[in-house]
């Protein structure tokens, strides 16, 4: 269904952008009461532009400040203080028409945060009266201001970007906490009770998945075994790892593999995105691929270890001080093969059959993540 959806937005949205383009004339910013942020897509992305949220509402006080997202990502923005609303799209074309019949020019500003999808940009297009977006590709020509899209540095940069255009002065040292509700907390202690982990435990929160399209970002199970034992042999600690109900077999795969299998909990497909948001925040460490899980443990505040190959961690590490984004894809000619912003997500350039298949990643040893994981603890 994800490939689907980007084919088409690809080609049908290329052409409409160029031919709603013909008609766009650049507007200024006047008085802006109301304000629209659409970022529709990966969780990571959602959590990374909270701080471009942030800023927004510092600077525009009294503003009404709406999101347009999906249900992939919306419990990201779940009690957040600086929106008034959120809406939850659905990707398909009534969907669409029904949010641009209902919205048409409602918006006094509206920042596109997707770094590369048309359909994004041309719900902004209807939306607002004056609109902000990255300057590549035919979507920029439905764009009032066009910032450049800085792929030489971290991706919280790049969204901050975008408010900056609108002459908002802002940095961030940190991402905003992730909310969750009471039932959420109630349902996480349940389960960690029910999985004897108490509260003095060294808990770590290992995420050995991926977003589905790239799966060439996982680190090979047998090493997240092998990396478990350690760190339950050096720490005393208790995993937990967690994921979709898709990843259930792979977590099970890397728990069949170890010693220690009786200190893991295997909570994947067992919560749900806020609660995933709870149970981080109780962990003393996390350790994952480059994927949502990963940004979220870093929203939380938790010590966090990344793992790199396809992307770079200078563009999506673990934001924040200390954090640690472990890139070793210097081995492999096409590392960084992943480019959001150019729409260059693939699963790997060599085949699944080719021994360099997830070449990248395989340049991380087991070592190589523990002397990471020892200046974390």
């Amino acid at each position: 269904m994800v490939i689907i959806i980007k084919i088409v937005d690809k080609y049908l949205g290329n052409l409409l952008c160029s031919f709603l383009g013909l008609f766009s004339k650049k507007k200024e910013i006047g008085n802006v009461n109301n304000i629209l942020i659409v970022q529709l897509w990966g969780i990571g992305e959602t959590v990374l532009m909270l701080p471009a949220l942030d800023a927004l509402r510092k600077k525009y006080t009294n503003a009404q400040i709406d999101v347009l997202a999906t249900a992939r990502n919306k419990d990201v923005f779940f009690n957040n203080k600086d929106i008034n609303h959120v809406f939850s799209l659905r990707i398909n074309p009534f969907s669409l028409i029904r949010f641009i019949v209902k919205n048409m020019k409602k918006y006094d500003l509206v920042f596109d945060m997707e770094e590369y999808l048309n359909v994004s940009a041309i719900m902004s297009f209807f939306a607002g009266k004056a609109v902000v977006g990255y300057s590549h590709g035919a979507r920029s020509k439905l764009y009032d201001y066009q910032v450049n899209y800085n792929d030489k540095q971290h991706a919280v940069q790049t969204f901050l970007d975008l408010v900056r255009e609108a002459g908002i002065k802002y940095d961030a040292e940190r991402l905003p906490n992730l909310n969750f509700s009471k039932s959420d907390k109630n349902r996480v202690d349940r389960f960690l009770k029910d999985n004897n982990v108490k509260s003095s435990d060294f808990l770590v929160c290992v995420a050995p998945g991926a977003a589905e399209s790239a799966k060439a970002r996982m680190w090979p199970f047998d090493r997240y075994s092998e990396l478990c034992d350690e760190i339950i042999a050096k720490y005393g600690a208790k995993i937990v790892f967690t994921g979709i109900p898709e990843e259930n077999d792979l977590v099970n795969s890397i728990q069949e593999k170890m010693e220690n299998k009786s200190k893991t909990i295997n909570a994947s497909g067992q919560i749900n995105l806020n609660q995933l948001f709870y149970l981080i925040s109780k962990c003393r460490l996390f350790i994952g691929n480059d994927s949502g899980p990963m940004h979220i443990a870093a929203a939380q505040g938790i010590k966090t270890l990344g793992l790199f190959g396809p992307n770079l961690p200078v563009r999506f590490g673990p934001y924040g001080k200390g954090n640690i984004g472990l890139y070793k894809g210097y081995n492999c000619q096409f590392s960084p093969c992943i480019n959001v912003h150019k729409g260059q997500v693939p699963d790997c350039l060599y085949s699944r059959f080719s021994n360099d298949y997830q070449k990248c990643m395989k340049n991380i040893s087991v070592d190589d993540a523990l002397k990471e994981v020892e200046k974390l603890v």
